[in-house]
């Protein structure tokens, strides 16, 4: 693994940790006294520090280290969790987002001006930190301790081809303290004609000079934790550790206690008696032992003495002959609840393991050129099932049925892979709600619902920067202000509510408030004056209330950083038709507004259905097509286009009028019955030709304004088909019904 793809993963956990930073402190605001969400902030951001420290980022170390400093104080119960003090994390985490970004973007140190303003969040850390303690949070990690461990560590042989310096396990040690000593063991190196160069047959023995406790020296493995094994005895451990330590490791023990001897960590008395007493089930102290020979006692003649059996009887012997422990016993209870959890825990740490290995991460491109390329085995599939039907042979259209079946399975599966949930999305927006509600003084929460809904991740991105207008937008305009609202009988805290949810092939997302709605006549008289509309104009509701959407359209009276300039819902209806996608505006004054944006599941390759009008084809969306009927001539009514369906009204278009085809009209014509947005309508077409695997092609520039087409696609035939914009058509349906029956 490069440099490269190292830098770009540290940037890619590191965002969504930043991502979970800000979750927590969302969840701390609301519930400070939850333990658990202080504990998963503390790891968010213990974990950056960690991996930069790794990687030698040391801005990203620096500043982490002073906002987990003060994040242990309030861990701890020291520093009161207030809505200024979550603020200002909050915009720690912002600080911390942009030293990311600059690593991702130079790989380099930030601009001077970047480390200015880290420096001034310092400062205000230091406010909270020196309430509680005489000693302000420095900004470098300190270096000086004054408590000696020993940690034995032992790498495995893919840790090298997993992209992993061994040495920056030191390196990222010596921002918790002092390497005082290292020793390397190379007893796993197998003969050199046997050597792998990409193996690792690396072995530490480190004395380590720190005052920080053991879990925070653990969590310097976390990384590699599963491609090693660590070991880490504290100061001042008992002798037994350290023999279990060296019964445990791999190595000679007679080798092993040496290092230890030589080190300081343990003397060649105290190495000697705790062999002798691991030994010896007697429990005899080594120089108590009259039955030693080459400085051990096997324990068999202690054992048959019967003085020494007397002595040192298991049940209660002379406790001055035992070592002294140093430690301080657990208490009945505090066993019982460390045996219980004990399972429990090391099942959870097993199963979040066995989770993080069901994941890979695959870049975009490769993603998008494995849909390509599945959008051409589409095409070629088609292609060959008409020219073995064509053939007329039986077996061929056999082995051609069996290929299309393969393919529509990969095309599913592949869709599959680009499908991720909005929830991702919809988290995003708590901080933005949380933000603007403190810069407006408006008491706002945000409710989500549907974040589980999936779609394809193309749609997801390009949806990101409408939903955020709109959500600034209902936060802005429609939300009323806390005194404003109880005035009117609400209730002082506002609600904006995100929610997802499939229907018929597409998926809806709603962005709602209960403010003040949009009101009729303010918003004509706006267009009336803005020359939008004609005076004279008539124009039903919908129209009305879509006029938002028109450029240039604003109703603030002030123009402010949030509003005001009438740039910005525009945009949103830009996007969301470059999506293939449609809005509607619910709405009622006084009693808020609901913004509807309906959008395909995916921009690559859909279930189709294919009809012709004369020479040409034309598909529309499997999932919008309610049912097929004859058209019977009997059944309309003179100079209307609307037919009797089963007691309902369903007006229709005939393609063959929208787009102007000349072609002789077939004896018989159908209806291909098409629903949208609750909405049902007719299109009247030639021939029915059924279900078709459709890959969507864009339509060229020339062609993007091209009303009622929204893209092509290529036949087993190799001729085009059009993809017909079906909620634009019902729509011009509806509208042209509706024209029909006021006249």
């Amino acid at each position: 693994m490069s440099i490269d793809q190292i830098r770009e993963t540290f940037v890619l956990e590191a965002r969504e940790l930043l991502q979970s930073m800000d979750e927590c402190l969302l969840r701390m605001e609301k519930a400070p006294a939850d333990k658990e969400t202080v504990d998963a902030l503390f790891r968010s951001v213990h974990t950056i520090k960690g991996s930069g420290g790794m990687l030698e980022f040391d801005p990203i170390v620096d500043f982490a280290h002073v906002v987990e400093s003060l994040l242990g104080m309030i861990r701890d119960g020291r520093v009161p969790i207030t809505k200024d003090l979550i603020a200002l994390l909050l915009s720690c985490g912002d600080h911390l987002g942009v030293l990311v970004d600059t690593v991702a973007e130079r790989g380099a140190d930030p601009d001077p001006d970047v480390l200015t303003r880290g420096q001034a969040f310092i400062e205000r850390l230091n406010v909270y930190a020196t309430a509680v303690s005489d000693q302000p949070v420095s900004m470098q990690v300190p270096k000086v301790r004054n408590e000696n461990w020993h940690i034995s560590l032992r790498f495995g042989r893919d840790v090298l081809r997993h992209g992993m310096d061994p040495l920056s396990v030191s390196r990222y040690l010596q921002t918790l303290g002092e390497i005082v000593s290292v020793t390397s063991l190379f007893d796993a190196m197998p003969n050199a004609d046997q050597v792998d160069a990409e193996s690792c047959y690396l072995g530490l023995e480190l004395d380590f000079k720190s005052d920080a406790d053991k879990q925070t020296i653990s969590e310097a493995f976390e990384f590699v934790r599963d491609q090693c094994q660590v070991r880490i005895l504290s100061p001042h451990s008992r002798v037994s550790d350290y023999v279990d330590l060296i019964n445990a490791l791999p190595e000679d023990k007679n080798r092993l206690g040496e290092l230890l001897v030589e080190s300081g960590a343990l003397t060649a008395e105290e190495l000697q008696e705790g062999l002798h007493i691991q030994r010896c089930p007697a429990g005899v102290r080594f120089n108590d032992c009259v039955y030693k020979r080459d400085g051990f006692c096997d324990g068999k003649q202690c054992l048959s003495d019967p003085t020494v059996r007397r002595r040192f009887a298991f049940a209660g012997g002379d406790v001055k002959s035992r070592p002294a422990p140093d430690h301080v016993p657990a208490s009945e209870d505090e066993r019982r609840e460390i045996v219980n959890s004990a399972p429990e825990k090391q099942k959870r740490g097993g199963e979040q393991r066995r989770q993080e290995r069901n994941f890979i991460r695959i870049p975009a491109d490769k993603l998008d050129l494995l849909i390509n390329l599945v959008g051409e085995l589409v095409i070629a599939s088609a292609s060959t099932a008409l020219r073995a039907r064509q053939a007329g042979n039986s077996e061929l259209v056999e082995s051609a049925s069996l290929v299309t079946r393969l393919v529509d399975e990969i095309r599913g599966n592949s869709l599959q892979l680009r499908m991720v949930p909005i929830g991702d999305t919809f988290s995003r927006f708590k901080r933005v709600v949380h933000d603007l509600s403190r810069e407006l003084n408006k008491d706002i929460e945000i409710v989500v619902s549907g974040a589980d809904t999936e779609l394809d991740k193309t749609v997801v991105e390009r949806i990101s920067d409408p939903l955020m207008h709109l959500v600034r937008n209902a936060i802005d305009h429609g939300i009323e202000p806390a005194d404003r609202r109880v005035a009117l009988g609400k209730s002082a805290t506002g609600t904006l509510k995100l929610n997802a949810f499939h229907d018929s092939g597409i998926i809806i997302i709603e962005v709602s408030d209960d403010g003040a709605g949009l009101n009729r006549e303010t918003i004509l008289a706006h267009a009336v004056e803005r020359g939008l509309v004609d005076p004279e104009q008539t124009l039903s509701e919908d129209d009305i209330y879509k006029l938002i959407f028109e450029p240039g359209f604003s109703t603030a009276e002030y123009i402010t950083s949030l509003s005001g300039r009438g740039v910005g819902m525009d945009v949103v209806r830009k996007s969301v038709e470059a999506l293939r996608g449609t809005i509607e505006i619910e709405t009622r004054q006084g009693a808020g507004t609901t913004i509807r944006i309906r959008l395909p599941l995916t921009l690559a390759i859909i279930e189709g259905f294919l009809m012709a009008v004369g020479n040409t084809s034309y598909v529309v969306p499997l999932d919008m097509v309610v049912e097929c009927v004859e058209l019977d001539e009997t059944h309309i009514s003179r100079g209307r286009n609307y037919i009797d369906l089963r007691g309902e009204v369903l007006p229709f278009l005939r393609l063959r009028d929208q787009f102007q085809d000349r072609s002789a009209v077939a004896r018989r014509e159908n209806i291909v019955v098409v629903q949208y947005a609750g909405h049902k309508a007719g299109l009247v077409v030639d021939k029915l030709m059924g279900e078709f695997q459709t890959v969507i092609r864009p339509l060229g520039k020339i062609f993007d304004n091209l009303p009622g087409i929204s893209g092509t696609t290529i036949l087993g035939s190799g001729e085009v088909a059009l993809i017909l914009d079906v909620p634009s058509l019902v729509q011009h349906v509806s509208k042209m019904e509706s024209l029909s029956v006021r006249h």
